[in-house]
C-alpha cells in the first residue's frame, strides 16, 4: 500500500467538553490530513470548543451515531478513515499504530479491548457480556476470526465503506420501530466479513469515560442489532 495516503479522523460528539479538553490536544496534526468532527446538538461548549481550536466541525441532520456518521462522510476526503471518540474510551497514541497496519494492505483494523491482554475498563457486567455474544454470534455466521465487534475505534479503507453500504446506507423498518440504529462498528463488522475482507486486530485498552453521559440506549440497540444480524445472515440485506 502506498505510503502516500490521505488518512481522515471522523470525530463524533455530544456534549464531551470534558474529553475534548483532555483528549484533542494529544491528536498530533502530522497523524492526519483531515480531521472531521461532527456534533449531535452539545449545549456544553464542545461547539465552541471545536471552532475555537480550529476543528472542522459539522452539526448532524439526525439522531444516532450512524445517522452521524453518515451525514459526516459526505466531506471525508481521506483513503483511510479513523473512527474515534473523544469521550475518554480511544486512546489517541494507538492511531499511529492504525495507520502503520492498514499500510499493510488492510481493509479494516480494529482496535480491539479483548486482545493480547488488553481490557475495558468502562465495560459493565452485561456490556462486556452482550460484545462477547454479538462477536461470537458474527464468527460463527461469517467464518470471522474477530474479538471485538463492537468498538468504534477503528481504521476503514474508504472505498470499502462505501461497498460496505456504509456512509449513505438504508435505514431499516426495524430501527424506525426501536427508534435507533446499528452503528458502523457493528456492520462493518458483519459486512467485511461477509464479503471475506481483509481485517485485522491492534490490542488497545479501553479507559474510563472522561465526562458525559452515555447516551445510547443499550437494549434497544442490542435487539436491533439482533435483528440485523440475522437479516443480513438469511435476507442478504446489503449483500452486492
Amino acid at each position: 500500500m502506498s505510503e502516500n495516503l490521505k488518512i481522515t479522523i471522523l470525530i463524533t460528539t455530544y456534549n464531551e467538553i470534558e474529553g475534548m479538553r483532555a483528549i484533542m490536544p494529544r491528536i498530533k496534526k502530522e497523524w492526519y490530513d483531515q480531521l472531521i468532527i461532527i456534533d449531535a446538538g452539545s449545549t456544553d461548549g464542545t461547539q465552541e470548543y471545536a471552532k475555537e481550536n480550529g476543528y472542522f466541525l459539522k452539526v448532524q441532520s439526525g439522531r444516532g451515531v450512524r445517522p452521524a456518521l453518515d451525514d459526516a462522510f459526505l466531506f471525508v476526503e481521506g483513503d483511510i478513515l479513523i473512527t474515534f471518540n473523544p469521550d475518554g474510551n480511544c486512546i489517541p497514541e494507538k492511531i499511529p499504530d492504525l495507520i502503520e497496519k492498514m499500510k499493510e494492505g488492510y481493509d479494516l483494523v480494529i482496535v480491539s479491548r479483548y486482545r493480547d491482554g488488553a481490557q475495558s475498563f468502562d465495560d459493565n457486567f452485561l456490556s462486556g457480556k452482550g460484545n462477547r455474544f454479538f462477536t461470537f454470534l458474527i464468527n460463527l455466521f461469517y467464518k470471522g476470526n474477530y474479538t471485538d465487534t463492537l468498538v468504534g475505534f477503528r481504521a476503514f479503507k474508504r472505498d470499502n465503506i462505501i461497498k460496505a453500504g456504509l456512509g449513505s446506507g438504508p435505514k431499516y423498518w426495524f430501527e424506525k420501530v426501536f427508534y435507533t440504529y446499528t452503528s458502523w462498528d457493528f456492520l462493518s463488522s458483519v459486512r467485511f466479513a461477509k464479503r471475506k475482507l481483509k481485517v485485522a486486530e491492534i490490542s488497545g485498552d479501553e479507559p474510563k469515560r472522561i465526562g458525559g453521559k452515555i447516551m445510547v440506549p443499550k437494549f434497544k440497540v442490542a435487539m436491533v442489532a439482533l435483528i440485523q444480524l440475522v437479516i443480513e445472515k438469511f435476507i442478504l440485506v446489503g449483500q452486492k
